[in-house]
């Protein structure tokens, strides 16, 4: 036995050639009124998770040294130079962060003191790249070490 279809592709509703809605199709008020609540709802369930989504995309606020700008840093490092070793120390846990929050396989046995990129060298990139750029962060500036170091570990 052969299904018949309630309208067929030609089928519109009037003169507009557009095709037919529910009322047109036989569907009455009560089978409207709940899809249209299905709909609405669906459509405010998928915005509300797209909201959360971003809320997961925003990047955790940086605190301590790491919070200072380059031109904080290199004011710092100017007026006494001993705070070097706090910022690199700083710069050193913000890596092994970065390293652990990878997934498997990346990064994995990363030197973060390689012989030939060790702290000394290390804390001149820092000073280096924050002279260059001093409204950044001193944490980019970490990022970009982290950066180099991996280019290092590939050599």
């Amino acid at each position: 036995m052969a299904t018949v279809p309630m309208w067929s592709a030609q089928e519109t509703s009037g003169c507009d050639g557009r095709h037919p809605t529910l009322a047109d199709r036989g569907v009455d008020r009560k089978v409207r009124r709940p899809i249209l609540c299905f709909m609405l709802s669906a459509i405010t369930l998928m915005m509300s998770s797209t909201a959360d989504l971003r809320a997961e995309e925003r990047t955790a606020k940086i605190v301590g040294l790491g919070a200072a700008t380059c031109k904080q840093f290199n004011g710092d490092i100017a007026s006494n130079p001993k705070v070097r070793r706090d910022y690199l120390a700083w710069a050193q846990g913000f890596m092994s962060g970065i390293i652990l929050s990878r997934p498997p396989g990346v990064d994995e046995g990363l030197d973060l003191n390689p012989a030939t990129f060790d702290l000394i060298t290390q804390l001149r990139f820092l000073e280096d790249h924050c002279a260059r750029n001093e409204p950044f962060d001193f944490s980019e500036a970490v990022e970009a070490l982290y950066k180099r170091l991996r280019l290092e570990g590939k050599t």
